[in-house]
This record gives C-alpha cells, structure tokens and sequence, in this order.
C-alpha cells in the first residue's frame, strides 16, 4: 500500500498537537478532515489546509460514523488519527464521578468509538490506518495524572488487542498504530506550570507539537504497533513498568526531577 491513500481524519484538531498533526500530513498530501467539539476554531484551523471541517464530539458513536462515510465518499479513508484528549490531575480520590467518567470517555471510549467507526470502513475497503494518539502515561503509571494514566493505559491495550484481531481475521493492510509522546507544550500543559499533579509531564525534556507531528506523519506512512518520542523515553518508562515495586520507590525522585522541570519552564517563560 502507498502512502497517502484515501483522505486522513484528525480528532481534537482545532489547536495544540492535533492541529499540527492535521498541517503535516498536510504538507506530506494528506486531503486532511479536521474534527473537533470547537466548531468555529476547527473551521478556522482548517481554512489554510483546504477549509475541510467538521464539528465532532468524539462520544458521539453515530457522529464518528458519519465523519467516517463523509472521508470515504469524497476520498476514501486512509487514515484516522485519534488524538482528543483531555488531561486532569491531582491524587486519583481528588476526582469526583463525573470527572473520572468524563476522562474515560473521552481518551478511552472516545478513540475506540473512533477506531471502529474507521474500521467499518476500513475492513470494508481492505486497506487502511488508525493511528492512536497515547502518551508516555499509557506505558507506565504517571504520579499526579493516575486517572488520564489508566485512560491511556486502556487505549494501548484495546489498540493492540485489535490490531492482533485484525491480524487474526486475516486482514493483512489494516493497521494499527500507538503514538507515545512525551511531555508537549501545548495548551495543556500551558497553565501547569505550579500544579503539582502535573510534575509526571515535565519529568523529560518538553517537546514542541511540531516535532510529535512530524514523528506521526512518517508514522502514518510506515505504521508500527508502537513508537515513544523520543525513543530513550520509550525504553526508560518500560523498564520502570517493569519493576513496578522500584518504580514506587522512585516516586519521590521522579517527583523531584519533575519540579525541576517546571522551575526550567517558568524560567523560559
């Protein structure tokens, strides 16, 4: 299969990471649909791009389904990268019901609402890529963000699970790939700077979206199950989930380095 094929759908694309995403597949001729809750922002984000647009509350089932047959009649469905997410933080008992729902649905269920709204077409069709948008906190348990931490955990396993039951039915051109950044200085981390829930985030060097951006692009060309930015990243939080009785221990210096993070922040302005 080559790279572009069929139209790419970006969630959570009006600004931060999933605008920059939706520009550089862009740039690589992706013909790129742009979806999120904001609909004047996403209308306005996708005016430089091609001016396609479409309000999306990830949720919303019948709604994914039909971003899904809109990408498919104009252009057929390539790609669909599921990156709307929402980040809360503090102890996991700070979180009332509706929080914790709120969090699931919207990085767990709302990106496999996604993926098999993609899918129905995909399988369909027999070709096609799903690029999960996870985090470094889907690979090992975050100190501060324990609740967005389980979401993403949740998403890496469904995206894996499914990718194996695609292989399993014989689908050899359906992909499935988990994109596992990094702290990103985007809009949400932007007001974190003296929340101490969020130190977990600033523990390695923060990344611009640009760069997660390109890294999802050449991503969306040659998929992988899963691929952390940067890599070393990837590799140091596995070990520590490996060893999750050094990895508690080590809380309080992951804490520290974490505040250091923020201090250097602050001092960049």
């Amino acid at each position: 299969m080559t790279y572009p094929s069929g139209a790419a759908v970006v969630t959570g694309a009006a600004r931060g990471l999933g605008l920059a995403i939706a520009r550089a597949l862009h740039a690589d001729g992706w013909p790129v649909l742009l979806t999120d809750v904001d609909a004047t922002a996403v209308a306005a984000a996708a005016a430089p791009l091609g001016g396609w647009s479409r309000p999306l509350d990830v949720r919303d089932e019948a709604a994914c389904a039909e971003v899904a047959a809109e990408a498919t009649a104009r252009h057929g469905l390539g790609l669909w990268v599921n990156n709307a997410g929402i980040l809360v933080t503090g102890p996991s008992w700070t979180h009332d019901a509706a929080t914790r729902r709120r969090v699931v649905e919207v990085n767990a269920l709302g990106a496999m609402t996604g993926t098999l709204a993609a899918l129905a077409v995909m399988r369909e069709q027999g070709y096609g890529h799903v690029l999960n948008v996870v985090s470094l906190a889907g690979l090992v348990a975050a100190p501060g963000e324990t609740v967005y931490a389980a979401s993403k955990h949740a998403l890496i396993a469904f995206s894996l699970g499914t990718l194996a039951d695609l292989r399993a039915a014989g689908h050899r051109n359906l992909h499935i790939s988990c994109l596992c950044p990094d702290g990103i200085w985007t809009p949400m981390l932007h007001d974190r700077l003296d929340d101490p829930g969020a130190v977990a985030s600033f523990t390695g060097t923060l990344l611009t979206a640009e760069r997660v951006a390109a890294r999802a692009a050449r991503l969306a060309r040659r998929p992988r199950p899963v691929v952390s930015v940067p890599r070393w990243r990837g590799l140091q939080v596995r070990l520590l989930d490996a060893l999750p009785g050094l990895a508690v221990r080590l809380t309080p210096l992951v804490l520290a380095v974490g505040r250091a993070g923020q201090r250097r922040q602050r001092r960049r302005g």
